[in-house]
């Protein structure tokens, strides 16, 4: 066996068909296979027709990276996520996945945590491989993010964020937040708490700000207790603290961070979910629908937003130059059990 340069035997490298041999097998011109997997190309049938049946004999496949990077365009589609492992994260990385495959893309994921050297890092990798689009699906992008793919045009959609330049897909968290004090304002409660973090993503604050402005205008006492990581054990640990001050219903920023005071709450404190303590989580993930949680959350449909993403770019692909485009989702309530119900057993959405 033969070694490459680099000390590999050449007989274990992949192989691949070639276009010329389907021309030989085919007994046409190498264009001419060319022009039978290019669409809209000019060829005849009969020509087609050998073409195909030699390139199945074969077993060829068309390099449509190669082709793409000629033609400048290469299908490629980042998508750059922090915390890919979270359920709502992974969730929304499958549907858009797989909508961008059906649609011929190839969706590249490079999780990155969010310092702005990984940021930075993640994003010069896909401006190398000449990626047509970033997805950004995190508490992210920086300025400075931003302004490198503006530099290099590149279009950028970014997922629950506010800046000036790229696309945007956004759900309404301020409405989500709004109804969350509403829903507990109209069982009477007082005293109210919000579950959040330090992270201080667009989203969390978003929430947050509209929660606290909504319990104000309806003269509700309002407690907030953030951890240091959007999570169930920042759930639990917060719990502690925001349940000695004996709150009566508490929004949860998401799912995870409900879970974690739900637990506390019933398994350290024996409190009952929800006749003592009512919980409104955000996201609906699958857990939520559990028989330990069956928990009141907003819905984040994630084929619906990845539905959106995908409306959203292509139409940035056909106009480049178009304003900027701003997409909001408003999401429903699910009402289960962690929510006690109205007197009259009306419910508030």
């Amino acid at each position: 066996m033969n070694q490459g340069s680099d000390g590999a035997e050449e007989d274990d490298l992949p192989r691949y068909i070639s276009a010329h041999e389907v021309a030989e097998r085919a007994g046409v011109s190498r264009s001419a296979v060319s022009r039978t997997f290019t669409h809209g190309a000019s060829v005849s049938k009969a020509t087609r027709e050998k073409v195909m049946k030699a390139a199945e004999e074969l077993g060829y496949q068309v390099n449509d990276l190669a082709r793409g990077l000629l033609a400048n365009r290469s299908q490629l589609v980042g998508m750059i996520a922090s915390d890919p492992e979270t359920p709502f994260r992974t969730l929304q990385i499958s549907a858009l996945s797989r909508q961008l495959v059906e649609r011929g893309r190839v969706p590249v994921l490079i999780p990155t945590d969010t310092s702005e050297t990984a940021s930075q890092a993640s994003h010069a990798t896909l401006l190398r491989y000449r990626a047509e689009a970033t997805i950004v699906l995190s508490g992210m992008p920086s300025k400075a993010f931003i302004e490198l793919a503006q530099r290099n045009g590149q279009p950028l959609i970014a997922v629950g964020r506010n800046e000036e330049g790229p696309d945007h897909v956004r759900v309404n968290n301020a409405r989500a937040a709004e109804t969350a004090v509403q829903v507990f304002a109209a069982r009477g409660m007082r005293r109210i708490g919000l579950v959040t973090s330090h992270v201080g993503s667009p989203n969390l604050i978003e929430r947050e700000r509209a929660y606290i402005q909504r319990a104000g205008e309806l003269g509700l006492e309002i407690i907030v207790e953030r951890a240091d990581r959007t999570d169930y054990d920042g759930g639990y640990l917060a719990a502690s603290s925001l349940l000695a001050r004996a709150v009566e219903g508490a929004f949860c920023v998401n799912d995870l961070m409900a879970f974690g005071l739900i637990d506390y709450a019933r398994n350290v404190l024996g409190v009952s979910v929800p006749n003592d303590l009512s919980v409104i989580g955000f996201d609906d993930v699958p857990e939520a629908r559990w028989g330990a949680y069956r928990l009141t959350t907003f819905q984040q449909d994630a084929d619906r937003l990845a539905s959106e993403i995908i409306r959203v770019l292509e139409a940035r692909l056909r106009d480049p130059g178009a304003p900027s485009i701003v997409s909001q989702l408003d999401l429903p309530l699910i009402f289960r059990n962690t929510v006690k119900p109205l007197e009259n057993g009306r419910t508030i959405g």
